[in-house]
């Protein structure tokens, strides 16, 4: 019997775990949920389709478009029911009672198969290449929401895990200071200790727990902005998995390649739209160029529905614009303006983001010196919390060294804490400045 109670609890053991481990979440996840639930990127989404979409439209002007008329009509014009005779093949100018100035009332069946072909058209041309970049940009642009928001999401996933360790930083300086009284209380009762101590160390746990308070609250609104971006209450103050310690123990790389900024996607982006607003100068200039057309119909007339007539036509036809006020020398001016905008734009987005990547890395380095510094400091700091402890409780020690040193080490452990979750969000910074969190697999 006692057997089998030990190898319930073992399996009950397991099965808790095995939960835990299942309910676990990683930043991997959290991302991932993001990525699925983003109303940014559903929107950037529909924007590549609607550009597909687009370019397939543009792409359809080099082909012929063929159409099917049928209409019937009744006239006692003289010309047009001289016409409706003479299409039907019935016309009979030795009829005795033909008379072209007395139409009697004529009906006619026409059914039609009309083609229609743009052979050349500037204007056609420079609208496809503009589809074509279209499609691009809008790629691009979804990749530039996915590089922040993969970025917004590991700052705020590492927010909170900064956020609950500054709560345990409090948690544990209340707990030292909850023992430093009791010391002094016990020193108090055997007289080797003054009031004034105890009431010294009852003060710092109040102002202890005002912090642990505050940095509770804090963790829960760093909490609940995270889910809030993932669009879902997926993490939990229980379930959230801090990184692997060893990513602390690896400095920053190296800036190997200052122009890393020119794979982000808002550079291409600049340049995709610099060269859409150079098609559309191309495109404004093809109103001075002439257009060629083929075009052909094959027609069937009828004056009972019944015995069709049939005839074609089929030709060429050039048009030039002559003359149109200055509609197209204006629409030319006004591209050029806008090219010249674009271009501008693309320089101040490569200046822009060269420093973004200048920063990141700058940034990546000071964070990884501060974690150096902290390691040490609070190494120190903890080091003479011990020794000030031990002091205190043999009466070699005021009770103002003591309440100092308590302070240094809960500083220094909020500061190295801190300089963790600092530089590892400085890290997610600097692969967002790279445009890596753009180029994840899955992006369309």
């Amino acid at each position: 019997m006692k057997n089998k109670q030990q190898w319930m609890l073992s399996a009950l053991a397991v099965g808790l775990a095995l939960a835990c481990s299942a309910s676990a979440a990683t930043l991997d996840e959290a991302v991932a949920m993001a990525l699925e639930n983003s109303p940014t990127l559903q929107a950037a989404e529909s924007r590549i389709e609607s550009a597909q979409a687009m370019l397939r439209q543009a792409k359809s002007y080099y082909y012929p478009s063929i159409g099917l008329a049928a209409n019937y009509s009744v006239s006692d014009n003289p010309a047009q029911a001289f016409m409706m005779t003479l299409n039907q093949g019935k016309l009979n100018m030795m009829a005795p009672g033909f008379n072209p100035n007395e139409a009697d009332d004529t009906d006619n069946f026409r059914g039609s198969l009309t083609a229609q072909w743009r052979l050349f058209d500037l204007q056609r041309d420079a609208g496809r290449r503009m589809a074509q970049y279209g499609t691009e940009l809008s790629a691009e642009a979804f990749a530039a929401a996915r590089n922040q928001l993969v970025y917004e999401i590991t700052q705020g996933f590492y927010g909170v895990l900064q956020a609950q360790a500054f709560a345990k930083v409090q948690e544990e300086a209340v707990a030292s200071i909850e023992e430093s009284l009791r010391i002094a209380k016990e020193r108090f009762e055997a007289g080797g200790a003054v009031k004034t101590d105890v009431l010294n160390l009852e003060t710092q746990l109040a102002q202890a727990n005002e912090d642990l308070i505050k940095a509770r609250n804090g963790a829960q609104l760093a909490l609940a902005a995270l889910n809030a971006a993932i669009g879902d209450d997926f993490i939990t103050a229980e379930n959230i998995v801090a990184p692997d310690p060893a990513v602390l123990s690896n400095p920053p790389p190296v800036c190997k390649d200052p122009e890393g900024f020119l794979k982000r996607p808002e550079m291409r982006a600049a340049t995709l739209l610099r060269r859409i607003k150079e098609h559309d100068v191309r495109k404004a200039r093809g109103g001075y160029a002439p257009t060629i057309s083929a075009f052909g119909s094959v027609d069937a007339d009828s004056g009972n529905a019944r015995d069709f007539e049939q005839s074609y036509v089929a030709g060429v036809m050039a048009e030039i614009n002559i003359f149109d006020g200055v509609r197209t020398r204006a629409a030319v001016q006004a591209a050029q303006a806008d090219w010249k905008a674009a271009q501008a734009d693309e320089n101040k987005a490569r200046l822009n983001l060269r420093l973004d990547l200048r920063q990141a890395f700058l940034r990546s380095q000071e964070t990884w010196e501060r974690l150096e510094v902290t390691r040490k400091s609070l190494e120190t700091a903890e080091e003479a919390r011990r020794i000030v402890q031990e002091q205190y409780e043999q009466g070699a020690a005021d009770i103002a060294i003591l309440l100092q040193t308590q302070v240094g080490v809960t500083a220094m452990q909020t500061r190295h804490a801190a300089a963790q979750y600092d530089f590892l969000t400085a890290l997610a910074n600097l692969q967002r400045a790279k445009g890596e969190f753009g180029e994840v697999a899955g992006n369309p």
